[in-house]
């Protein structure tokens, strides 16, 4: 067995079809199919049943989060490879083909991430990426890196467009599973992965991302979640390798503000405020946010940004 694929599943009943679907058409066969309902209350598990297919198994389990569903997935996994399925949704029939050829060609990288389409536009982001900073090939992180490139390569790293060796997955730690963690719970796998392993980055498109059907992406809409890797930046702290420990304090900054910004923007000042003392050094000035964030971070401006929330 090659490949596992998971497919964690909770009320997705309207789409896992489509998404099974897109798994059953790889142009790759050598895989079993996971699915983990993480307790589902709508019809998602009798549509999983319905699949006649003897590479699939089902797992059911208590809903405890996207982060712990994978977990069990990739416990319960047979394969040296680990592939994840959103259940809304679907790959395009080379993708795993792609993915394990170029872990094949490149023993020593731990993970390798597609590009994607957009929907519902169906546009490619590649050059969004490549814009950003992304190029096809193999990525080894080092101090000369800046922490605007590290946030471009863990954006680009998403559960749905990255295989993974399962061992490698398992020594540092799976994806985060507390709290029924509903956001970058696998961020922080990812960035662990960055600082301490070889990545390979594919451009072209592999993948469908529907981003009008996900429950869990995060808008403009309303306040997110505090990162997990920013809720407990110890533990990537205590992962990351001495040389590249300035480089990850940059990373977290930058992202602390942003994350700041977002909260003042949505008039949580007090957690902004909080999250921005934490993370926030007089080196750090020049990161990107760091101004917004240090506006937002107070009763003012979040006063400021809600007499603006109607009109942006």
């Amino acid at each position: 067995m090659k490949v596992s694929v998971i497919v964690p599943v909770y009320n997705k009943a309207p789409y896992l079809e489509r998404c099974l679907r897109s798994i059953y058409d790889q142009s790759f066969e050598d895989f079993e199919l996971v699915v983990v309902d993480d307790g589902s209350t709508d019809d998602s598990l009798q549509v999983v049943r319905q699949q006649a297919d003897a590479r699939l198994r089902v797992i059911e389990q208590p809903n405890r989060g996207p982060g712990a569903a994978r977990n069990t997935g990739m416990a319960a996994a047979r394969g040296s490879l680990c592939a994840f399925l959103d259940a809304d949704d679907e790959w395009l029939p080379h993708y795993l083909e792609e993915s394990v050829a170029f872990l094949d060609r490149h023993t020593s990288v731990a993970a390798v991430t597609a590009g994607y389409l957009e929907y519902p536009s169906g546009v490619s982001t590649e050059p969004m990426w490549r814009r950003r900073g992304i190029a096809d090939g193999v990525l080894r992180l080092s101090p000369r890196h800046t922490a605007a490139e590290l946030v471009a390569f863990l954006a680009y790293m998403s559960c749905w467009s990255t295989v993974v060796r399962r061992q490698t997955a398992l020594q540092w730690g799976g994806f985060y599973d507390r709290d029924r963690c509903l956001y970058a719970e696998d961020a922080f796998l990812w960035l662990k992965l960055l600082l301490n392993e070889q990545i390979g980055f594919i451009m072209t498109p592999g993948v469908k991302y529907h981003r009008e059907a996900s429950a869990l992406s995060i808008g403009r809409s309303r306040v997110r979640p505090v990162e997990p890797f920013l809720a407990h930046p110890e533990l990537m702290r205590v992962a990351c390798p001495p040389p590249l420990q300035e480089l990850l304090e940059a990373f977290l900054a930058t992202r602390a503000f942003k994350t700041t910004c977002v909260l003042g923007f949505w008039g949580e000042w007090r957690a902004a405020l909080a999250l921005f003392q934490r993370f926030a050094k007089p080196k750090h000035w020049n990161q990107p946010f760091f101004a917004p964030a240090l506006a937002l971070a107070n009763p003012v401006g979040a006063s400021f940004a809600r007499a603006l929330r109607p009109i942006l």
